[in-house]
């Protein structure tokens, strides 16, 4: 058996960036877990894969690679046969399967409070991202719909450098599903506003995912980074205690 530590990749989803992270890296970091946490461009589905793949499959040994919100779709897909993956977590994240969008997979269930507070710019989105307009969270909306566990000063912050996704990749298929043959953990948020909580428990089901859920918002990771980091550290364990096949 192998007793090697993986390096874990946490990959952010819309409307954020990896800053996010910063509790649940420091936790990593003091457990002697190496951790990274690459930009997630938000232009498409196919061209945010295709960049997190080129900096996955650059990472020595193996590799927990997690991914919150829209970040799940990404590492679903970016992990297509990249051998160094041995776990995948999502983080109230959208597992996708082959032919899915992020918008398809959410259609049977009710609409969350994103989808009244999302908003479109008025100039198109920039390079690599399919034609119309990116997509932000209206300022006075974002703490509810996103981050409502988070006080109120950093959700102010949060709002402020709030990263836009392009508008047409929520309706972007996956082409491949790397939790067909990758051992997956998922974390579903209880209180979410972002996405439906009965969706993420039906992509977690669908996966055949170790499941828990957090008392938490979409984004509990940043409120209870103890908490999410616990959860990861799952992952990390099972690849630690097995030999990653």
């Amino acid at each position: 058996m192998s007793t090697t530590t993986p390096t874990v990749v946490l990959v952010h989803g819309a409307f954020a960036d990896a800053s996010g992270y910063a509790g649940v890296i420091l936790e990593l970091q003091a457990a002697g877990i190496t951790s990274v946490a690459p930009p997630n461009p938000l232009r498409g589905l196919a061209f945010d894969a295709d960049s997190v793949r080129a900096f996955v499959g650059s990472v020595d040994g193996p590799v927990v690679l997690v991914g919150h919100s829209y970040g799940g779709a990404v590492i679903t897909q970016a992990a297509v046969g990249l051998d160094n993956v041995k776990a995948l977590v999502y983080l109230a994240a959208f597992a996708l399967d082959e032919g899915e969008s992020a918008g398809s997979v959410q259609a049977p269930f009710d609409e969350p409070l994103l989808a009244s507070n999302a908003r479109p710019s008025s100039y198109p989105a920039g390079a690599g991202a399919a034609e119309g307009p990116d997509l932000f969270i209206s300022a006075e909306g974002f703490r509810e719909t996103f981050c409502a566990d988070v006080p109120v000063d950093v959700a102010t912050v949060l709002a402020a450098t709030q990263r836009p996704v392009a508008a047409a990749t929520l309706g972007e298929p996956c082409t491949g599903a790397a939790w067909k043959t990758v051992p997956s953990w998922y974390l579903v948020s209880a209180h979410d506003n972002a996405i439906n909580p009965d969706a993420q428990r039906a992509m977690a089901g669908h996966i055949g995912a170790t499941t828990e859920t957090i008392d938490g918002s979409h984004t509990a990771f940043i409120a209870q980074p103890v908490a999410a980091t616990a959860f990861i550290f799952k992952a990390v364990d099972h690849v630690r205690g097995h030999d990653g096949v």
